[in-house]
């Protein structure tokens, strides 16, 4: 299978490990990937949508870090890109395995997106993985 690894890099260092979990996986699995980054979470769901036309890749990795500041930014961008993430695999039946962590503080994301720690990056990639060959199942069916 080959996915598309979409990253938001607004945190670099998190984003990097991010995305090392997510290449973990699909190495492992032996998946094709290719890597995108993109300045913020809110401009992934924008690149999954180009990218859909490519009719390149079986699944996206949805990789970034929004942490709280002083206003509700934070809340606006956690729940803008979840819903239209969720948008696109729904209408569109996408494997999508978002990983875009929503943390209280530095702390907290750092723990989600270490390889060391939770690495919420691997199990992104797990999911999509796992969504796109539910998809194929019934995709196939429909065929029989």
């Amino acid at each position: 299978m080959h996915f598309l690894i979409i990253t938001a890099n607004f945190y670099q260092n998190l984003a990097d490990e991010l995305t090392k979990g997510a290449v973990e996986v699909l190495e492992n699995q032996q998946h094709n990937y290719h890597k995108i980054t993109v300045p913020g979470s809110l401009e992934i769901p924008s690149i999954v949508s180009y990218a859909v036309d490519l009719d390149l890749y079986d699944g996206f990795i949805a990789l970034g870090c929004i942490i709280r500041g002083e206003t509700i930014h934070h809340e606006i961008v956690a729940k803008e890109s979840t819903r239209s993430l969720n948008e696109l695999a729904v209408n569109m039946n996408l494997a999508i395995g978002n990983g875009i962590i929503s943390a209280e503080n530095r702390d907290q994301a750092i723990d989600r997106a270490y390889r060391t720690k939770r690495n919420k990056g691997a199990a992104a990639a797990i999911t999509a993985i796992k969504m796109a060959k539910i998809r194929d199942k019934f995709q196939g069916m429909l065929n029989n």
